[in-house]
């Protein structure tokens, strides 16, 4: 092997370079394997229609009595955007947690832009409906960690 050649990165060194990119706020952030079961359940969620994308269409059903689970990107810039959000959230009892990429939410919602924020509204499909309570846990266990 040879010294010049970069060593290859593997799928743990790209998580990591994810979350040091996150803000300070990003927090409860999912972990790994949280975040593989998040996205399938966002791209099952866009199938059957039970997604909001964005700022402005997430806090719209928030405000209208919507309820659901409330995925955050860690890595918008500038925070401000988003940094009223989980505070909406609890105040709505929305479960919320952060992932590290937008450009990977947004391409589990079924779009090539990168999307800031994603709420997940329970479905009625046996399948959806078991990913959506894993989903919960995963959000409570979260929580649970913040100091």
């Amino acid at each position: 092997m040879d010294d010049s050649e970069p060593p290859k990165a593997s799928k743990y060194s790209v998580y990591d370079q994810q979350v040091k990119a996150c803000n300070v706020i990003a927090k409860p952030m999912a972990s790994r394997k949280e975040i593989k079961k998040l996205h399938k359940l966002v791209k099952k969620a866009h199938e059957t229609k039970c997604t909001k994308r964005g700022i402005k269409e997430v806090m719209k059903s928030i405000r209208k009595g919507s309820k659901g689970i409330c995925l955050i990107a860690g890595d918008v810039s500038p925070i401000d955007i988003l940094m009223h959000l989980p505070v909406y959230c609890e105040d709505k009892d929305i479960k919320y947690i952060y992932v590290p990429s937008k450009k990977d939410l947004g391409s589990a919602a079924g779009t090539k832009r990168p999307i800031s924020v994603v709420l997940v509204t329970p479905g009625k499909e046996l399948g959806l409906k078991e990913m959506y309570d894993e989903a919960c846990r995963i959000c409570v266990e979260g929580e649970s960690k913040i100091p």
